[in-house]
């Protein structure tokens, strides 16, 4: 009987290998600095109905390096439209509650599993299944909301040296749902909250089963679409070529027998999430709640920050290492084994619970020095301007 899953996978295959980036040139990285130092030097985040104040913890730990590269990528090194950006994004982000976003309130949005947090592709990407077809609400901020709730949970999946996602849309019909395509003002809505608020967040979106609608809708949206994005859309093709087929689900003609059970998969969802958000968070305070931080660093790749090596006063303590898993059973709910980018999951019938990434082992050294403090509808005047889609989730915090 063939393995059929019910809860997310923990880690890629073996083989799946992020590409490196780039080293910033000398200019590059004369205008990160600048911008660094324009950020840690903010007394307050505009915002409205009484959001307005200094950057919280959260919103530090969000201001890591590679955001900051992320915003100056899309701006095209746009040092200061990059800055105005990321502190229009952080305003945006007050406003429309992210943080404040719960799986009980989204949970009826995804009863039918009409997005699915599933597996990686062939280069360590976290795949987002899109299924229209599995539509079960009318259109209401809720379904935006739901979007939204969903990248930031694929964020918090992504492995180390992995900062971008894999979209993978399905415009299937179903015997409920035969037009799969999204009205134009939503759309419009959902590409300005990922092209101004997920800069460079888009790897690859593999679309299949494109109706004549569909397509026209495509055609529709598409000026609103960056050129850069649009290079990376793959219409009807061979999935397989971008993922594994073992971590491929079978209605996208891969190899992985997945059946969705909302009562299964949702927490086990929220519960993987939040254990890899949390580990993140307290390696980030362990080495001194740095603005500008290594995601190398948070996720367990680095054993050193920004702010050099972690003394034993504020060293997070070492967790103990995870059995390694096996592949499940027909009838069980344990995940693939994972791969060496994560901790190992122990093979279980509940949601995989993976191992806090580790901590820096303790060295003699100075302490780190802090970072210096900065002491989301609004007034019209005080809004950040709406600024020109520059990358699509650049999507799945």
């Amino acid at each position: 009987m063939a393995t059929v899953l019910k809860v997310p996978i923990a880690s890629p295959t073996p083989d799946s290998q992020p590409k490196p980036q780039a080293p910033l040139t000398a200019d590059q990285q004369e205008k990160y600095n600048w911008l660094l130092e324009q950020v840690k030097n903010w007394k307050e985040v505009p915002a409205t109905e009484g959001k307005t104040g200094p950057l919280t913890d959260r919103e530090r730990f969000w201001l890591t390096r590679e955001c900051l590269l992320r915003y100056l990528r899309a701006t095209k090194w746009n040092q200061k439209e990059a800055e105005r950006r990321v502190l229009g994004t952080l305003t945006w982000r007050r406003e429309y509650g992210v943080e404040e976003l719960t799986a009980d309130h989204i949970s009826p949005e995804n009863e039918t599993g009409k997005q699915i947090i599933l597996g990686y592709d062939k280069e360590g990407r976290v795949c987002h299944y899109l299924n229209p077809g599995r539509q079960n609400t009318e259109a209401s901020p809720r379904q935006v909301q739901h979007l939204v709730f969903m990248l930031e949970r694929v964020i918090e999946l992504m492995p180390p040296q992995v900062e971008t996602l894999s979209l993978l849309i399905n415009f299937k019909s179903s015997k409920s749902r035969s037009n799969t395509a999204p009205g134009i003002g939503l759309a419009r809505e959902v590409l300005n909250i990922l092209q101004n608020h997920y800069p460079e967040r888009l790897g690859r979106a593999l679309i299949i089963n494109v109706p004549w609608i569909v397509n026209g809708f495509f055609k529709l949206i598409t000026p609103f679409i960056d050129p850069h994005t649009r290079e990376k859309l793959k219409f009807n093709e061979d999935m397989k070529k971008y993922v594994p087929a073992e971590q491929l689900w079978t209605e996208f003609n891969g190899n992985l027998e997945f059946d969705y059970d909302h009562a299964t998969y949702w927490p086990a969802l929220q519960k993987m999430c939040a254990e890899k958000k949390e580990a993140k968070y307290q390696r980030w305070v362990a080495s001194g709640q740095q603005i500008g931080e290594l995601e190398d660093y948070i996720t367990g790749h680095a054993q050193v920050g920004v702010a050099g090596p972690v003394t034993a006063a504020t060293s997070a303590p070492e967790p103990t290492p995870a059995a390694s898993a096996s592949v499940p059973a027909a009838e069980s709910e344990a995940v693939p084994a994972p791969a060496p980018v994560a901790a190992p999951v122990p093979t279980t019938t509940e949601a995989p619970k993976e191992a806090p990434v580790p901590a820096p082992k303790a060295v003699v050294a100075a302490e780190p020095t802090p970072a210096v403090a900065p002491v989301e509808e609004k007034k019209e005047e005080d809004k950040p301007k709406v600024v020109a889609p520059t990358e699509l989730g650049e999507t799945t915090a």
